[in-house]
């Protein structure tokens, strides 16, 4: 998963910032879900606008020092909470209105550069990877699952065509010793026959393994199902993705609630109900070349959003049962 940030200036870089201001329109003020706080990117640009607030979530509690500064400032119009965007039903929002819900889901470059965290195959020592409320670490997994798992996690979520093998030499390997940063990363270059050198060997296994250790699919989903809920009529969805996977899951779930079924002309006629969602735009927004240029992690973002048609709550949603056989992969995590 790419970060949103500038690597050389080392600093927060929010992608398509211009782009997601001009669909939310926080000038004509209202409620705003940040449900990935990070450095405060979104947030901030939202508060420069009078008459807007701001709820920023975070499971990092690291990000809890950057909202601290602008609690201080905007002590009115911004709160910050401690929690997973899967838990944003848990608000209290009866006397909201939100206008939009946000969701940006890189990683920044302090959080990939952080040791404590070891996101990164540069980072020296234990594996860890857990972004904060988390059950278990990386190390957990790479130590714990058997080699049939561990090949699933790096083929479902990684899309790691070596799969098989990887797993195959760190279950040898972890025989011997347990298994840490430094020695997975050799394990998977020794390993990978067809080497590409414009990305890291171990590049694809460690987004899986990320993905498993933060439960990034059932996030992601039940955090797209309670922003759909929260959101009042004419709210918005809005999401940056920054791989195919989590595309796959948005472009699934803003799809399926926006489109009446197609029903075979020798069926008789039935009412269908109302959708929940009006997809705007079908094709993702994506950077463009001057943000790319001024910050190559951006490259691979993809923007969607809808707005929401209807003040209904109650939807139904097959996006459980589309994506059962990944959210089955991530609970093999539950046994560590």
């Amino acid at each position: 998963m790419d970060a949103t940030i500038v690597p050389k200036a080392q600093k927060h870089y929010p992608v398509l910032l211009k782009e997601i201001i001009s669909i939310i329109s926080p000038q004509y003020g209202g409620t705003f879900i940040d449900c990935t706080f990070g450095q405060g990117g979104y947030s901030k640009k939202i508060l420069e606008f009078e008459n807007s607030k701001v709820i920023a979530l975070d499971r990092d509690i690291e990000s809890k020092k950057i909202a601290n500064q602008i609690e201080k400032k905007f002590e009115d119009r911004f709160l910050f909470k401690n929690l997973k965007f899967s838990q944003l039903n848990n608000l209290k929002l009866k006397n909201e209105d939100i206008k939009s819900v946000i969701f940006d889901l890189g990683y920044s470059y302090t959080q990939i550069k952080d040791p404590k965290k070891g996101l990164s195959f540069d980072s020296i020592g234990n594996l860890n990877m857990k972004m904060g409320l988390n059950n278990f670490s990386a190390g957990d997994a790479i130590n714990k699952l058997d080699e049939k798992e561990l090949e699933k996690v790096f083929k479902f979520f990684g899309d790691e065509k070596e799969s098989k093998f990887i797993a195959r030499n760190i279950i040898k390997e972890r025989s011997k010793n347990e298994i840490n940063t430094q020695t997975l990363v050799k394990i998977i270059d020794k390993t990978k026959r067809k080497k590409n050198y414009k990305v890291h060997s171990a590049t694809k296994v460690f987004q899986a393994l990320r993905i498993l250790v933060n439960k990034e699919i059932s996030e992601l989903i039940f955090g797209l199902i309670n922003a759909a809920k929260v959101l009042k009529k004419d709210g918005l969805l809005t999401v940056v993705t920054f791989h195919s996977l989590e595309d796959k899951i948005v472009k699934y779930f803003f799809k399926s609630l926006s489109e009446k079924k197609s029903i075979s002309r020798y069926v008789p006629v039935v009412e269908q109900a109302e959708t929940l969602f009006e997809l705007i735009e079908k094709k993702a927004i994506v950077p463009s070349k001057k943000e790319i240029m001024e910050n190559s992690p951006s490259r691979s973002a993809k923007l969607r959003y809808v707005k929401k048609k209807t003040n209904f709550y109650d939807f139904e949603t097959d996006i459980l049962d589309k994506f059962k056989n990944l959210i089955e992969i991530e609970n093999f995590g539950d046994k560590l």
